[in-house]
């Protein structure tokens, strides 16, 4: 079987659900078949920082009718040198690496999936109120870790990197995980020795009250805008670097990432945020989960 030698083009950053593709690559994976396509419109979840989920979808392949349609049962990123394909965890290198092809790999049932041939064309539908949901908790986990930022940005004793709106940027340096839901998201952070050496003074946490408060007044304030939203990316393909854009009250943040948006804040009542601090081994993690009500 061939395998690609140049990254799967994507369409989903525009917003695409429905795409059309040449099958270039299948591959038995347990009971399951890999499956990959020269264009997608479908989201895949990336290993390396899998926050966002892959979007639901489905795959037509042939015309007519002997056309085929099946559900695709999970969606990842893979990457081959050209004599292997790596699923996901176990993609040995970083992506972007010289003389690889970093792809998205469909997922489909052997048993539902009769005959997907290399070389025919296949059609891509994503559901689209599911990848709506994740945008839409995708976003809101971009201004809930900006509004939480600005509202930490009296603890720190010392410089460190600024985020996108000039503030000491907690959030990338804290965080330990982040996990986008249907109109929600979770992020934990770990203030321990090395975030303390930085200057952060965890004493700020002691009241998460007020720290909640002070976020949720930012985040109004940022809806009652109806700030644009969208997606810059320098190139069609997998690893072209693509990058959040947010025209806030207070100027415009720009944010690197992978994952799909709405196209305003105005698509938003509320944001809802809940705060949570436990002690774990002589650290403290926060825990930051946000919901984001739709407006109307």
């Amino acid at each position: 079987m061939s395998l690609p030698v140049t990254d799967t083009r994507v369409t989903y950053p525009s917003g695409a659900l429905v795409s059309t593709g040449t099958v270039l690559h299948v591959e038995p994976v347990g009971d399951h078949l890999a499956v990959v396509l020269d264009e997608t419109a479908c989201h895949p979840v990336d290993a390396a920082w899998p926050d966002q989920p892959a979007d639901t979808a489905t795959i037509t392949f042939g015309a007519g009718t002997s056309a085929v349609e099946v559900a695709v049962t999970d969606c990842v990123v893979a990457a081959t040198d050209g004599t292997q394909l790596y699923l996901g965890a176990d993609i040995p290198v970083k992506k972007g690496t010289e003389g690889w092809a970093f792809l998205v790999a469909h997922l489909v049932s052997a048993e539902a999936t009769p005959s997907a041939v290399e070389g025919e064309t296949a059609r891509v539908e994503v559901d689209a109120s599911t990848r709506h949901a994740l945008s839409a908790g995708h976003t809101g986990c971009h201004l809930a870790s900006l509004a939480l930022n600005a509202a930490l940005a009296d603890a720190w004793r010392k410089e460190v990197v600024p985020d996108a709106l000039g503030a000491p940027d907690f959030d990338a340096l804290a965080c330990e995980s982040s996990r986008i839901a249907p109109n929600a998201s979770t992020d934990r952070y770990r203030i321990g020795k090395s975030l303390r050496r930085k200057g952060f003074d965890p004493a700020a946490l002691d009241d998460l009250d007020a720290l909640g408060s002070r976020i949720r007044n930012t985040l109004d304030g940022w809806l009652d805008s109806g700030a644009a939203v969208r997606i810059d990316r320098e190139g069609e393909l997998l690893t072209d670097r693509r990058s959040w854009h947010c025209e806030l009250p207070g100027g415009p943040a720009v944010i690197a990432c992978g994952g799909t948006h709405v196209e305003s804040l105005g698509e938003f009542s509320n944001i809802a945020v809940w705060l949570e601090r436990e002690d774990v081994d002589g650290a403290v993690v926060l825990s930051m989960v946000s919901t984001v009500v739709p407006a109307g």
